[in-house]
């Protein structure tokens, strides 16, 4: 049997669709891509906590240290001048910005913009997320008030660096991941382009397709069972073909025994009758002119009765040689009803009860005779083989879904069927004759014992199937 293994390289979808490498990666990172997300979220809401610890300790220990210096310029009313140069001193408090106002509401300082990262802000939006709002803190000291407000924005700040730095890490892990996913994938699932190609060959007929052996279990189980599919089908193939073939000799070995009959036929009615009715006349002849020779006239008289009961033969064997006319439609319930009447002729002993019901069916001439030819081999082997009283035959029509039928049935009341044993010579090659003409006509045959004695022959043939396969034969 021949065989090829199939190589193929990765084929893109149909339609630009992505190919299931691709998706499968994208899933893959995706799934990493949320679980970055679910982390990102965790690490903004620790960040938020974060910076509300570091301004709230930050912005405590500026208020305590303020208090001590408005206390002393509560005590001493003079201080009050120091106290603002001591603040002036420090400059830039951290994480706070520090107002001072006099006792006419005016302020007389404000702390300097601070210079860790200055003129940089993080986004509005990330600023809302990380950065707490606090509650100013107002302390008294003397004629002054001291405004203190806290500042989160140069942690906010931080914050976001630090995401945008891992945003760019994780963009580019999840690159890589996407890349070496799609990679492995493509590696692990190369088998499947095989695959495909090897279904595809084997839908264009190509059976003798077979896949190689894979290192992964499961794809090496799909493979043995594709393999194994693939015999079966060719197997299959094979089989049909051969059918096929039988088939088709069976049909020209009947079409040519179907001419031999017609040749037969013919020769029979051209010789042998014209014989028959030429010594028919010349016995007339002597019969007319021996009246008074009594001995002589007899004998032509013997030879006329012999020639008509040769004649009626002749014409018995040309009906079974050619039971048909030459219409391209036949009455196949009007042609059996002929021959089975002369049949019981022949027979008078044997109780033939015939039931025909085919309706206006017309058939072509080749299922037509081969149920005439059916009918006669199963009433031949009656008589010859079956010892029988009684022959019971049906032949309906019968409407099914895969068109109209035609169901032949022949059933006696003899022993039974012929074993190889039983001495009848020609019973088997009558059977055979039976199953060759069935099945060259795709239809089906089966014959069987009866358990009350007898045997039951059944025949199912497709009227309108073989009527289409004519007229596509014809044109």
């Amino acid at each position: 049997m021949p065989s090829s293994c199939v190589r193929s390289e990765p084929q893109p979808d149909a339609g630009g669709r992505l190919t299931l490498h691709t998706r499968l990666s994208l899933l893959l990172t995706a799934v990493v891509a949320s679980l970055m997300l679910v982390l990102g979220g965790l690490w903004l809401s620790n960040t938020r906590d974060s910076i509300h610890e570091e301004v709230e300790a930050a912005t405590r220990v500026c208020e305590q240290w303020l208090n001590v210096l408005a206390g002393e310029a509560r005590a001493v009313p003079s201080a009050g001048d120091r106290l603002l140069a001591d603040i002036k001193a420090v400059g830039r408090i951290r994480a706070n910005a520090l107002e001072v106002i006099d006792g006419t509401g005016q302020r007389i300082y404000l702390s300097p913009q601070p210079t860790y990262k200055a003129g940089r802000a993080s986004p509005a939006w990330f600023a809302r997320i990380t950065e707490p709002v606090f509650v100013q803190r107002r302390i008294a000291a003397g004629s002054l008030t001291l405004i203190l407000t806290p500042d989160p924005s140069r942690a906010g700040l931080d914050a976001w660096d630090s995401l945008s730095t891992m945003a760019a890490w994780a963009c580019a892990l999840l690159a890589s991941l996407f890349t070496a996913a799609r990679w492995a994938l493509n590696r692990a699932l190369h088998p499947l382009d095989q695959i495909k190609a090897a279904l595809e060959r084997t839908g264009l007929g190509r059976f003798d397709t077979r896949l190689p052996v894979y290192a992964s279990r499961d794809l090496n189980r799909l493979a043995t069972a594709f393999n194994g599919m693939a015999d079966r089908l060719n197997e299959a193939v094979n089989d049909n073909v051969r059918l096929d073939s039988e088939r088709e000799l069976s049909r020209l070995l009947q079409a040519r025994l179907e001419a031999e009959r017609r040749s037969i036929a013919q020769e029979l009615h051209d010789e042998l009758a014209q014989g028959i009715t030429a010594v028919r006349a010349l016995a007339g002849a002597i019969v007319q002119r021996t009246t008074e020779h009594p001995a002589l006239h007899a004998h032509a008289q013997s030879i006329i009765a012999v020639t008509n009961q040769i004649q009626e033969g002749i014409r018995h064997i040309l009906q079974r040689l050619r039971p048909l006319g030459n219409d391209a439609a036949t009455d196949l319930q009007q042609a059996l009803q002929h021959y089975l009447e002369l049949w019981q002729q022949h027979y008078p002993d044997l109780t033939l009860h015939a039931d025909i019901r085919t309706g206006t069916l017309q058939v072509g001439d080749a299922l037509a005779l081969a149920v005439l030819r059916i009918i006669q081999e199963g009433l031949t082997n009656v008589v010859r083989h079956a010892a029988a009283a009684q022959v019971q035959l049906t032949l309906h029509t019968r409407q099914q879904a895969d068109g109209e039928w035609l169901e032949l049935t022949l059933a006696d009341n003899g022993r039974g069927l012929c074993g190889t044993a039983s001495g009848n010579a020609g019973c088997g090659f009558g059977l055979t004759g039976m199953r060759e003409r069935v099945a060259a006509l795709q239809g089906e045959l089966s014959i069987a014992s009866m358990a009350g004695g007898g045997t039951c022959l059944r025949a199912r043939l497709p009227a309108n199937r073989m009527q289409a396969s004519q007229a596509s034969q014809q044109t």
